[in-house]
């Protein structure tokens, strides 16, 4: 049981930091070819190609390894070599692929299953690539000045011939013996050389072929793996250095001789035959662990604990209302208890905040996915684009992140296939023939308001009129709609205004689960657009889904909460005007502007006595930068409530964003503002 834990936590961490990596690359590679070549990121490639290398290999992941292998290869020859002549284009989309090969494959690990993709052909596209360079190399550069080829040198150490030439280096070599039945003794061999590597220099091992060659676990599990490498590090630091290695069952470590002299060292043996009893080592060890522990500044944590742990804090913050609120309590003097109260009401906040505040992950990572979109639609569709991202570091809620990742995506796609016109069309109009799209993030109180917006032709209003008539959406006359609510025809499922299908579009499928996507996490999207100039996708969404402070206000029978981001103020209705509009409809007016009122009580349809404006009280909220004066019987208080979402079988309300606990054990209905002034 323990064993499979072990290896389920080994999966685990290999998928996060695989994930990671990946995600660097990619963003290297696009960065890189935006600035005109990838010359200055060859280094940081080839070391992401090294570790995830290593780390396939460790899990036995061959493919993964095999093609991380020979792209690695390729990138040490654009190092050592610096060939003159090189197709960076086709270098970009080699090492795309690849990373579309491994995010697939590590999909399938995160999935359960077998990472059994077949990288052959995008690994002999590598060879070839490789070749190719070293062929053009060839033809302008004479043999003997040529730098040596790769092939030619060890694949995983560097030769002892010049140590001689190195300064204040001591030369070691250590024989590594692990547990017999740690298992896969080779790779952890190969583990080993590959960390060392960060330590030292000139290393030599053997035997040489544990990475292709699975044989040599016995001749390792039988004779020991032996390496010899030279460091300008102290020999207290060599040791630590082996002393972290897992299943570690004993090593023997000499001092052979000063890199830069030919003259022997005493040699010095370290052997852990029995680390229990061994206080030498054990103090090594020792201080070893406590310098992991002082220098750890992160550590990486399963969502599903955070999500555990946001659903405990909910439930105490729902208890502390109980207790608080108790009825039973109504009337009784008890200053010690309400003193006691407020303390736990201010730790329990500081708690939510904290924990809130861990969930929160900037937009950087999602945004930066859409330049590969970019890149992939305008070589596809022969257009020319560019993607411009502003406010990547706005922070939400790691849910809300990944709700929203596939609905920007298809709107970054809708940008390029149906905004940005051909470069030839743009220069006609007048237009840079370069096509500008812009992915902004920035906050709106208590919401996060992304915006698409691109600068192409903008939508057609009279085909989307004709396409709503024919689909029986509007009728022939209508006359009375807005822009606003024209451009929103293209929400609706199976609407399309392309009358070619394409792989990107034209079948009206699409938009309508973008819409419907966001609304699930409490989010509206909004489109503008102007002729000519372009269109913008505007989405709101909330910063978290758990937690929010509300106002709670009774209308009848029924409770009902405000989020208190939205309110501006509260007032009884004596010396404002009350006015009613052409259309009937009553206006209050404050301070020279005049907001619409809305009686809850109708919206809603609930009984109660208080029906006068004057009696109850007036909430005045605010959604999209609109007013509205909100007309509930009393206030209740404020009080931090848990949004749950809306049972199954009731019907989705508008206005109505989910529903909460009180203190009392009722339930209130959270009240979504910006649903209730639309």
């Amino acid at each position: 049981m323990a064993n499979n834990d072990s290896k389920a936590s080994m999966l685990d961490l290999f998928v996060f930091e695989t994930n990671q990596m990946l995600e660097q690359l990619e963003r290297l590679i696009l960065d890189s070819e935006k600035s005109g070549g990838l010359e200055v990121a060859i280094n940081e490639v080839f070391r992401i190609m090294h570790t995830l290398k290593g780390s396939a290999a460790m899990m036995m992941f061959n493919d993964i390894c095999s093609l991380a292998h020979s792209l690695e290869d390729v990138f040490y020859y654009l190092r050592e070599a610096k060939p003159p002549r090189v197709d960076y284009s086709e270098l970009v989309d080699l090492v795309l692929n690849a990373v579309d090969f491994i995010k697939s494959e590590v999909m399938k690990i995160e999935n359960g299953g077998n990472p059994n993709g077949d990288c052959a052909d995008i690994s002999e596209r590598s060879k070839e690539f490789l070749s190719a360079l070293k062929a053009n190399d060839l033809s302008l550069t004479d043999t003997s000045q040529r730098p040596v080829s790769s092939e030619l040198k060890p694949k995983y150490s560097i030769g002892v011939a010049n140590i001689s030439e190195d300064e204040g280096k001591s030369r070691y070599e250590a024989t590594i013996y692990f547990d017999e039945d740690c298992g896969m003794e080779n790779i952890r061999a190969f583990t080993i050389v590959h960390e060392l590597s960060d330590l030292a220099e000139d290393i030599v091992y053997s035997p040489k072929d544990i990475l292709e060659n699975d044989t040599t676990s016995d001749i390792i599990k039988n004779e020991g793996f032996q390496i010899a490498f030279a460091t300008q590090n102290s020999l207290e630091m060599v040791q630590k250095f082996f002393c972290k290695t897992m299943f570690l069952k004993e090593f023997k470590l000499n001092a052979v001789a000063d890199a830069n002299s030919k003259k022997p060292k005493q040699k010095k043996t370290i052997v852990l035959d029995d680390p229990i009893t061994n206080e030498a080592m054990n103090s090594i060890v020792k201080e070893v662990e406590q310098q992991t522990e002082g220098t750890q500044s992160f550590i990486s944590v399963n969502v599903s604990k955070m999500d555990m742990l946001m659903d405990l804090v909910g439930e105490l913050v729902i208890a502390e209302a109980m207790v608080t609120q108790n009825p039973e309590l109504h009337g009784l003097r008890l200053d010690k208890f309400y003193k006691s109260a407020r303390q736990l009401r201010k730790i329990t906040g500081e708690l939510q905040d904290t924990v809130m505040s861990i969930r929160m992950v900037p937009l950087s990572a999602t945004f930066h996915k859409m330049n590969r979109i970019v890149r992939d639609m305008v070589r596809k569709l022969d257009k020319k684009a560019e993607l411009e991202i502003i406010g990547e570091q706005t922070e939400v809620d790691k849910n809300i992140i990944e709700s929203i990742s596939d609905p920007l995506m298809h709107l970054i796609r809708n940008a390029v296939d149906h905004g940005i016109e051909p470069a030839r069309e743009r220069i006609a109009q007048g237009k840079s023939e370069v096509g500008k799209i812009r992915l902004e993030a920035k906050s709106a109180g208590g919401d996060v308001l992304i915006m698409i917006q691109d600068d192409g032709g903008g939508l057609k209003k009279e085909k989307i009129l004709r396409k709503a008539l024919e689909r029986g959406l509007i009728e022939k006359g209508d006359i009375s709609l807005t822009d606003s609510q024209i451009y929103s025809f293209i929400l609706q499922p199976g609407f399309s205004t392309n009358d070619i299908v394409t792989e990107f579009s034209g079948r009206g499928v699409g938009m309508d689960v973008v819409a419907r996507n966001i609304e699930k996490v409490g989010g509206r999207i909004s489109v503008d657009s102007i002729a000519g100039e372009g269109t913008t996708m505007s989405i709101r969404i909330p910063l978290t889904l758990a937690i929010i402070d509300g106002m709670n206000v009774k209308v009848g029978g029924a409770n009902y909460t405000i989020p208190i981001i939205a309110i501006k103020e509260s007032f009884r209705l004596k010396d404002q005007n009350l006015i009613k509009d052409t259309d009937n409809n009553e206006m209050i007016m404050i301070r020279g502007e005049c907001h619409p009122v809305l009686r809850l009580y109708e919206r809603f349809q609930v009984q109660t006595a208080v029906t006068d404006l004057r009696e109850g009280i007036m909430v005045m909220v605010e959604a999209d930068g609109k007013g509205i004066c909100l007309f509930a019987d009393a206030l209740l208080g404020q009080q931090q409530v848990v949004v749950k979402a809306l049972p199954t079988y009731i019907k989705k309300t508008k206005g109505i964003a989910g529903c909460t606990l009180l203190g009392n054990g009722g339930v209130s209905l959270i009240l979504d503002v910006a649903g209730l002034n639309s």
